[in-house]
């Protein structure tokens, strides 16, 4: 049989005093005896009593819930930015509520539009891929939550920010490519209105010119997800100019490009080069692994929930703040590791 959650009657009656003096004490306001705070403490913690948090949050007319989109939960990235804001949320007693809007901006608008509805204090977002119109994080600011951004940020909004490096990350990518022998890479892009796909394209177009690579409007594709990468690979690669280099904005795709030059029976990376941006599992367990970009996901939420709890706790800022988290190259099976 479950047992009915112990309440402030409870304890006042068991104890046989008022349910003000019960209430004051767990919270150690002033006018109670040293001798009725611990008794009332003890009692409530032998009892295993939780507070009503749904009453407190009525009566404080705000909660200690933080809300946090996630563009996609199956994403190593993003599930290691939910970590990390997690942790932190939970040594600092709040609580957070996951909600994931599936790269779909109408979905992104009824997340926020539940989180006014729960009185959430603030909110944690990564835009959704559709994501062009940002009403509805106005509301938010309006209603005085607090949101900071990250990874796909806004930059229409005067508020606080984590991303990685992404240009840095590129560029350093896309320069090991060419030091090992490439000469003719093709980028990968998610979507062009996004900030990591800018800041990666640059990234790219730069390394590529310092090393007098040229970049061809066709050598830029906007392919972002595995499924995609397998049906548009294989006819790049069966024309008479080839690539001869990849450079994904993530690890799914490049597993993608990967499984195409296996299925056209070119050699990894003998004859064509393939490289990632995310540093996760998918870029372990590929044959052969893939060279990627790790961007410290679970750093990136702990960086984000740190401004927005900072926001909560000391109020407004005219001043909005950019967190940049740096990348590390880590080269595996799918690049050279010696200079041609």
């Amino acid at each position: 049989m479950k047992q009915t959650p112990l309440t402030i009657k409870d304890i006042a009656k068991a104890l046989k005093i008022s349910p003000s003096t019960v209430s004051r004490a767990l919270r150690n306001k002033p006018g109670i005896s040293k001798k009725t705070r611990l008794l009332v403490q003890s009692y409530a913690k032998e009892n295993n009593y939780k507070p009503n948090i749904m009453a407190l949050n009525l009566r404080k007319k705000q909660s200690n819930t933080i809300g946090v989109i996630v563009p996609q939960l199956i994403h190593h990235f993003f599930s290691c930015v939910l970590s990390g804001i997690e942790q932190k949320a939970h040594e600092e007693g709040y609580n957070i509520l996951v909600a994931q809007s599936n790269e779909l901006y109408q979905k992104e608008v009824s997340i926020v539009h539940s989180f006014l509805e729960e009185r959430v204090c603030g909110v944690i977002t990564s835009l959704a891929k559709e994501t062009k119109i940002y009403d509805h994080y106005n509301e938010l600011l309006n209603h005085s939550i607090p949101i900071v951004f990250y990874d796909r940020i806004c930059t229409e909004i005067q508020t606080e920010r984590v991303v990685v490096d992404d240009y840095a990350g590129s560029y350093a990518a896309v320069e090991h490519m060419i030091l090992t022998g490439c000469k003719r890479i093709f980028f990968y892009s998610a979507s062009p209105h996004l900030e990591i796909s800018k800041n990666r394209r640059n990234g790219y177009i730069d390394a590529m010119s310092k090393h007098k690579r040229p970049v061809t409007s066709d050598m830029i594709v906007y392919c972002d997800n595995r499924q995609q990468a397998m049906q548009i690979t294989p006819t790049l690669l069966e024309s008479d100019n080839r690539p001869d280099g990849f450079f994904a904005i993530n690890d799914e795709t490049a597993s993608g490009i990967l499984w195409a030059c296996k299925k056209c029976g070119l050699s990894v990376p003998q004859e064509v080069s393939i490289c990632g941006f995310t540093g996760g599992a998918i870029a372990q367990s590929t044959d052969p692994p893939l060279t990627t970009v790790d961007q410290f996901g679970e750093e990136v939420g702990e960086k984000a929930i740190e401004l927005l709890l900072n926001r909560i706790k000391h109020g407004e800022n005219l001043n909005s703040t950019n967190r940049i988290v740096r990348t590390k190259l880590l080269i595996r099976g799918t690049t050279k590791n010696i200079k041609i």
